[in-house]
């Protein structure tokens, strides 16, 4: 099977080689030559009269005598390129006839490569000739779907002379992105005409973006050791249906090696090991998200330094100091020299770096509120400590007046007189003595009667 497979390729290939590639057909009074040959253009079919005088011109410039012999034919020896060009002859001033020269060398093999920029463009194939082709060079791609009896189809290619390329177009239907095609090239000129190999391609094997555009490098503030990456994506990818992977590879100024970093998904990135103080080079490149094709070449190189502080000179050489009024602020309570392994600054969501000296704006008017708040709570407690204060003095004094015992003698009281009026009895009999019979003394006040009295 495979050595069926094989000689199918080999035919292919060969057919492919094989395809027409036609020599375009010389212009009447055109002299073809290759380069480096001696060249007789002749002027006249019958004998020149004896009094009669030849010349000749070159595109109506008078043809010098250093590189040729002139006379009823026009000898040039050695020609090149720049002998090309129409001679005409004149005998005794008048024009008797026009002949063009055409030096030309044979087509060189062309050694043509493929690509496709994005899904949605057609497939280049491109080659760059070692020298100069002749104006009248065409070139030819031959496409043929692989293992069918179609015949191939002929695509014209154009010559760039600004690039100095020949490029060949082919449109592929988003349905035949997988399919195999063979293509060759054919090249042909007066000179003569040669076939390439044939390749076999497809359009996703062959698709290779344009290198992203825009890489900007950036420092990260109060981070001396990291750099911020930004790049967009080509514009002949449309990022709205199709993705790209990323590489990025950089390197400091004076570094003898590179990092990469692969496997990206967006546009940007934050590097974390780069030399404090250090110019850095930047370069990034994208394949389709799935891996069909090949990379892009790398973008244009990009330049960036890390972050230093501008107030210092001992971080603008690398050396730091340990004295107190560059390292600590007194006035803020924050630390400002450089961050160490076991720094506190972290990276928030954009990349950026947050260190210790961070603050957080506080409106005015929330202090207010606050304090508002606050006094007006403490002169509320302060009422209702005052308003029970006051309640709790009362209660404990009507409780001390009825704890206090008020000492009454022991004697019986006199009945008054029924012919005294009432408002002259005393209420109360005069104390008796101390040394009087029956006085208790000092426990008067007790109920003695109820020890006395016999039960």
């Amino acid at each position: 099977m495979w050595a069926l497979r094989a000689a199918g390729l080999l035919c292919l290939l060969a057919a492919a080689a094989g395809g027409p590639c036609p020599r375009p057909a010389l212009p009447p009074d055109t002299v073809l030559s290759a380069v480096g040959a001696n060249v007789t253009l002749p002027c006249l079919q019958w004998q020149l009269e004896p009094n009669g005088t030849v010349s000749w011109k070159l595109e109506n410039q008078a043809v010098s005598s250093e590189r040729a012999v002139l006379g009823a034919s026009l000898l040039l020896r050695l020609v090149q390129d720049r002998d090309s060009g129409r001679y005409s002859c004149y005998v005794g001033g008048c024009l008797v006839r026009a002949l063009r020269l055409l030096v030309e060398e044979p087509p060189e093999p062309p050694g043509f490569s493929c690509y496709r920029r994005s899904h949605v463009r057609d497939v280049l194939c491109e080659w760059q000739p070692r020298r100069r082709p002749s104006p009248r060079t065409r070139a030819a791609l031959w496409v043929k779907k692989w293992f069918t009896g179609e015949n191939a189809t002929e695509k014209r290619c154009r010559y760039f002379p600004k690039v100095d390329k020949f490029t060949c177009r082919v449109t592929v239907p988003p349905s035949e992105d997988d399919t195999l095609l063979l293509v060759s090239v054919s090249v042909s000129n007066g000179a003569g005409s040669v076939a390439s190999k044939g390749q076999v391609i497809s359009a996703n094997r062959v698709l290779k973006p344009d290198p992203p555009v825009n890489v900007l490098v950036e420092p990260v503030e109060r981070a001396p050791q990291k750099l911020r990456v930004n790049w967009m994506y080509p514009p002949s990818w449309d990022s709205r249906f199709y993705r790209l992977h990323f590489q990025v590879r950089y390197w400091a100024e004076r570094s003898q090696s590179y990092t990469e970093v692969d496997q990206l998904r967006e546009t940007s990135l934050v590097i974390h090991d780069a030399w404090h103080g250090e110019r850095h080079m930047v370069q990034v490149r994208g394949l389709e998200e799935f891996g069909h094709g090949s990379w892009s070449e790398w973008s244009q190189e990009a330049v960036g330094t890390p972050w230093a502080d501008p107030n210092s000179l001992e971080w603008q050489t690398g050396s730091y100091s340990s004295q107190f009024p560059s390292d600590y602020d007194f006035y803020s309570d924050t630390f400002t020299g450089p961050p160490g392994p076991y720094s506190s600054n972290t990276e928030g969501a954009n990349g950026e770096a947050l260190g210790v000296s961070d603050r957080s704006t506080v409106p005015l008017h929330t202090f207010l509120v606050t304090g508002g708040s606050l006094f007006l709570g403490t002169g509320l407690l302060a009422g209702i400590v005052l308003r029970y204060k006051k309640k709790w003095r009362r209660g404990s004094l009507g409780q001390g007046k009825a704890s206090v015992v008020v000492q009454h003698p022991l004697v019986l009281l006199a009945p008054p007189s029924p012919t005294s009026p009432v408002s002259e009895a005393p209420l109360l009999s005069p104390p008796a003595s101390p040394g009087s019979v029956g006085s208790t003394g000092p426990f008067e006040v007790t109920n003695m009667d109820y020890l006395l009295v016999p039960q």
